[in-house]
Order: structure tokens, then C-alpha cells, then sequence
């Protein structure tokens, strides 16, 4: 696949450059996706929840009724999860929900999703770039420049710089991410991808290509 080089004032620069079959021409794997991106969210859940069982509520521990002859049911004690602030029965506890997948899906994920993106004239390559200063308006208008002011868009780095995203920090449709860190669900969360012309060279090495 072969795409035009743009600048920042999102002209042609005359250069081309040709996007891998093997990354971004691939059958797309539905269920590597769901995978890497249930993994994804997993991983960002905190897991703390915690109910209080019947041995942690307080309260006193004597016997609330004589055991028989009141016509009910025995009972011992306050803290029982049948009384009204008892315990919980089964509750929440803390736990990890972190799962493995094996490195050869999380690939085929991000490869099946970057060609999804392909398919829809999704990403658009532009030519590496630097702001002299943080400034959110020169990424306001970089976007303008590109066509997808209106977009979710997603700005891949070949690496870290930190002008670019203070830049994007304060705008909700804007996500900055280098590209040995892109993941499967940032790729579908994006409307546009934006490539810059060195971040390329950084995919196919992470692909080993």
C-alpha cells in the first residue's frame, strides 16, 4: 500500500511511501482483536473492590434469641448475612483481573486492526515534525491542515517528545502515543491514524519485518 507524504500544512512533499502487506494488508482476525483488547481494559481495572464479610462487620457477638422455642428460626449472631447489616454473602474481593496472551496474537491484533484502518482510508502518513514549544493550537491546526479536525485522532511518534504531546494534552480527540507502545484498542478507538514517516520505520521493526 502506498501513501503521500504530507507536511504539517497537510500539502503533498512529493515523497511516497509504501505501507507492508505483512502489517497493514493482513487478513484481519476478529477474535485476536477481541482478545488483545479485553486484555487491554483488564489490565486497567483496579480490582479493589471489597465487601465487608461476616467476620469483618461490627458489631457484638452474643446471642441475639434463645435457640429454641420462639417458634422462628435459630440464630446466633447480628453480623449473620440474613439480618438487615450483616455481612455480605460471596462479596467482591481484591483481585487481579490480568489474563495471558501470547505474544504471537497481541501481533496479529494490532497487524489485523491497522489493516481495518487501511481498508477505511483510515491513516494518513505524515512527515516527522517538531514544535518549538508546547502549544495547543498548533495541534488544533495541524489537524485542520490534515482534514480530520472532526475525528478521533491518533498521532503515532518513532519516538518520545514531549512538545508534541503537552501539545495534545488538553484536547479529548487527540491521543500521542510512540510506536513501540501502540496497542489494538487505541488503533479502533481512533477515527484517524496519523503516522509520522519515522514511526513507520519503528512498526516494521516491533513486526520484525
Amino acid at each position: 500500500m502506498e501513501l503521500s507524504v504530507l507536511n504539517i500544512e497537510g500539502k503533498e512533499t512529493g515523497r511516497t511511501i509504501t505501507l507492508s502487506d505483512m502489517i497493514f494488508g493482513v487478513e484481519p482476525n476478529d477474535h485476536a482483536i477481541y482478545l488483545d483488547v479485553k486484555q487491554y481494559l483488564a489490565n486497567k481495572r483496579q480490582g479493589t473492590h471489597k465487601s465487608k464479610e461476616r467476620a469483618e462487620v461490627a458489631g457484638s457477638t452474643r446471642k441475639i434469641k434463645k435457640q429454641k422455642g420462639t417458634g422462628t428460626a435459630r440464630a446466633g449472631s447480628l453480623k449473620s448475612p440474613v439480618f438487615r447489616g450483616g455481612g455480605t454473602i460471596f462479596g467482591p474481593r481484591p483481585r487481579s483481573y490480568d489474563f495471558k496472551l501470547n505474544k504471537k496474537v497481541k501481533q496479529l491484533a494490532r497487524k489485523s486492526a491497522l489493516s481495518y484502518k487501511a481498508k477505511e482510508n483510515g491513516i494518513v502518513v505524515l512527515e516527522d515534525f517538531n514544535l518549538e514549544a508546547p502549544k495547543t493550537r498548533e495541534m488544533v491546526k495541524i489537524k485542520s491542515n490534515l482534514q480530520i479536525a472532526d475525528k478521533k485522532s491518533l498521532f503515532v511518534l518513532p519516538a518520545e517528545n514531549n512538545n508534541i504531546y503537552l501539545s495534545s494534552r488538553n484536547l479529548q480527540d487527540v491521543s500521542v502515543v510512540i510506536a513501540s507502545e501502540l496497542s489494538t484498542y487505541q488503533i479502533l478507538n481512533a477515527k484517524a491514524i496519523v503516522l509520522l514517516e519515522g514511526s513507520v520505520k519503528k512498526l516494521e521493526e516491533a513486526f520484525k519485518l
